[in-house]
């Protein structure tokens, strides 16, 4: 399969997306390379990405996709500079933009950056593709070279999303490129393409992608990328799909940690699996006997072992997992659209405001545990200290107030 992350640069329209095993995605941003349908040995073609309106997508992100064998083919916009950036590693830049960023020619995402309508048309002019008209320009003896690079130098101080038609045609008027203006405009009703660098390159990438079905060269070590902060976006974008309902990994497991009373067994099982099958190519040992290695005291093992969780990991999420029950699922599909209509109903909301105290106080009535035990009952269940449960837990407040204004009405409709 053929996954195109395009928008502005291809209209929908184009015949070659309409490719058989072709699957046409919007821009690409962060995250959108950790989803279940880019299988191993897929291609993935980075075309488009978004900027501002939302993250964009990490180079790790697509180090991991190579590294679990997926072809991964950049151009014409984000997908030429994530490409130059990442070609010692495997990655496969096309067309003459990536080579100008490779050059150092071109360099910074204004190059290739462009305003775009609500169905994701371009309404602006990049840089790119004025540099090409210009140098057209040239050749064709409208312009001088002098006054093409002061013209250039002109439009691209306009910002981005402001660098429209009218805009280029108003920049040419007071530069004294008036002829050039008359002359774009004549070419530009002969051909709507016409000195479009991005939608070439675009094409030539397609093309590359459909024909060669050679993989891309060895990705680096996982040591590259497999850092924190990758773990945490892969678990963050890690979703599941059961009894029909699209729950999110991580909100799942928060659940179990909190709201199941033997979770802390479910941990040990956890650590036992861990300490068996000891990363770095070491020699797995039995909890009990890597803990007395390193303590003699009586200290628990879950005070001493904190390994990170993977949760895309089947045999990880199998043994955090073995405890949920359908009620459990249901439950936290609850609880993720109590916080979905916060976001809807609560301008500015989101999880990280909740006060501290409700969830501290959420956590102490279901684990009925003294304040006192607080750290060591969240060290239990994985949750590392009682701040860092107090932070997790703070997604569950919201339902779990709904279920108790909920439990407490059913209570006094049905008091005699």
């Amino acid at each position: 399969m053929h996954h195109v992350f395009v928008g502005p640069t291809l209209h929908r329209s184009e015949p070659i997306l309409a490719t058989p095993n072709v699957q046409v995605c919007p821009p690409v941003q962060h995250g959108d390379l950790f989803s279940e349908s880019i299988g191993d040995g897929d291609t993935v073609v980075i075309i488009d990405g978004v900027y501002h309106q939302a993250p964009a997508l990490r180079h790790k992100e697509i180090l991991a996709a190579m590294g679990r064998g997926v072809r991964v083919i950049g151009a014409a916009s984000i997908g030429a500079m994530r490409a130059a950036e990442l070609a010692g590693f495997g990655m496969i830049g096309i067309g003459s933009i990536y080579t100008a960023y490779v050059n150092g020619r071109i360099d910074g995402d204004d190059e290739v950056a462009v305003g775009q309508s609500p169905e994701g048309e371009a309404l602006t002019w990049p840089v790119v593709n004025l540099r090409r008209a210009l140098e057209l320009a040239s050749q064709a003896g409208v312009l001088e070279n002098d006054r093409a690079v002061v013209l250039l130098e002109e439009l691209r101080s306009v910002y981005y999303p402001q660098r429209t038609t009218a805009a280029v045609r108003a920049v040419c008027r007071q530069q004294g490129g008036h002829v050039f203006a008359e002359w774009l405009a004549e070419q530009r009703a002969r051909d709507q393409h016409f000195a479009d660098l991005k939608r070439a390159d675009a094409l030539a990438a397609l093309h590359r992608a459909l024909v060669d079905q050679a993989p891309s060269a060895v990705c680096a070590s996982p040591e590259i990328w497999e850092s924190a902060y990758f773990l945490h976006w892969s678990n963050t974008f890690a979703r599941s799909r059961i009894d029909g309902l699209d729950l999110a990994t991580a909100d799942r497991l928060v659940y179990q940690q909190v709201f199941t009373r033997d979770f802390p067994r479910t941990w040990t099982s956890y650590l036992e699996h861990r300490s068996l099958r000891a990363a770095g190519g070491s020699p797995g040992l039995p909890l009990r006997t890597r803990l007395a290695q390193v303590t003699s005291s009586n200290l628990p093992a879950h005070s001493i072992f904190r390994p990170p969780v993977d949760l895309r990991d089947r045999v990880t999420v199998a043994l955090l997992f073995a405890r949920e029950t359908p009620e459990d699922r249901r439950s936290v599909a609850r609880y993720a659209e109590a916080v979905a209509l916060a976001h809807r109903t609560q301008p500015g909301f989101c999880t990280d405001a909740v006060r501290g105290d409700l969830s501290r106080r959420m956590l102490l009535e279901v684990w009925g545990c003294p304040a006192g035990r607080l750290d060591a009952e969240a060290s239990s269940r994985g949750l590392v200290s009682a701040t860092n449960a107090i932070r997790a837990a703070k997604r569950l407040v919201p339902g779990y107030l709904e279920e108790r204004i909920s439990h407490t009405e059913e209570a006094f409709s049905s008091a005699p």
